[in-house]
């Protein structure tokens, strides 16, 4: 990704409320490795504090000066609106607050009737290649609708990383056709939407389980043989606890980098964590850069 980003113009970052040293350090990266400018909405004094300790020139980004976290919020995203930006981050504040800012029908981010989602990009050293996955933080329970915007965001993150037709896993319980799964007949419906040329540009596959999806050697013993079967790009999970528990459970069993997103608004979004590394941050500052117009 730094490689791709440094051959383009530069993207312009702002961060909300970029009070933390990992946000900040995470940011000074990005604008050390040429991938961005950057602008910090937050304490003037106590980023200044952060830059010190951590040996950053404060002069490598514009600060503007707001020490309350829904304003640093609401400013940001008028930052956006002006057209001074091109990607917003989310600093020392609560997700809730920051989502607040994104959809606030008059100085927000979100086109009308769109709908928002969260996308991860994953690295496990236990996995073969990267795998992007939807919807790990915002849609409790989507519907079939929603599933179908998540497997295009899913798509199109995938194809901004290099994958020109991305295999895609619609995940359930199982790989049977289940009548009383809700998931398993949504799954199956797009899998046939897919299979009919009504979704273009992916392989779909569901609905399939997540072993399936992503081991080879259970799929020849389950005889399942298609393409997207032990080698799936992208994960579209049929609720938001079975794809946060799978993203945390890549996180802190298998130790895996990260790269996170909110897709759907007017630019891409950086949705991490407040505890996330810095490094995680870079990454999620780097994958929104290869989304961002």
């Amino acid at each position: 990704m730094f490689e791709v980003l440094r051959s383009k113009p530069k993207k312009r970052l702002v961060a909300a409320y970029a009070n933390d040293d990992h946000t900040i350090c995470a940011v000074n990266a990005a604008v050390k490795e040429g991938l961005i400018d950057a602008i910090l909405v937050g304490d003037e004094a106590r980023i200044a504090e952060v830059c010190k300790a951590e040996n950053i020139d404060i002069n490598s980004f514009k600060v503007i000066h707001e020490t309350d976290d829904v304003k640093a919020a609401t400013k940001a995203c008028d930052i956006i609106n002006a057209g001074e930006a091109d990607i917003l981050m989310k600093g020392l504040l609560p997700t809730d607050k920051y989502m607040r800012a994104i959809l606030n029908k008059e100085r927000g981010l979100c086109p009308p009737n769109v709908t928002l989602a969260h996308v991860a990009v994953i690295e496990n050293p236990n996995y073969h290649k990267l795998l992007v996955v939807s919807d790990c933080a915002i849609i409790p329970l989507p519907d079939l609708k929603q599933k179908q915007t998540l497997l295009k965001y899913v798509t199109t993150t995938a194809k901004a990383i290099g994958i020109e037709c991305p295999k895609v896993a619609m995940v359930t319980a199982t790989e049977q056709m289940s009548a009383g799964i809700p998931a398993c007949v949504d799954a199956a419906i797009i899998a046939k939407m897919a299979e009919r040329g009504q979704i273009k540009g992916c392989m779909v596959e569901g609905p399939i389980s997540l072993d399936l999806a992503l081991d080879a050697e259970t799929a020849a013993i389950k005889g399942m043989k298609n393409p997207v079967a032990g080698d799936a790009d992208c994960l579209v999970f049929p609720n938001l606890e079975s794809s946060n528990v799978f993203y945390k459970c890549c996180t802190k069993f298998d130790k895996s980098e990260v790269g996170a997103m909110l897709m759907g608004a007017k630019v891409p979004c950086v949705l991490s964590s407040r505890g996330d590394t810095a490094k995680t941050k870079l990454y999620s500052i780097a994958l929104a850069a290869m989304l961002a117009k």
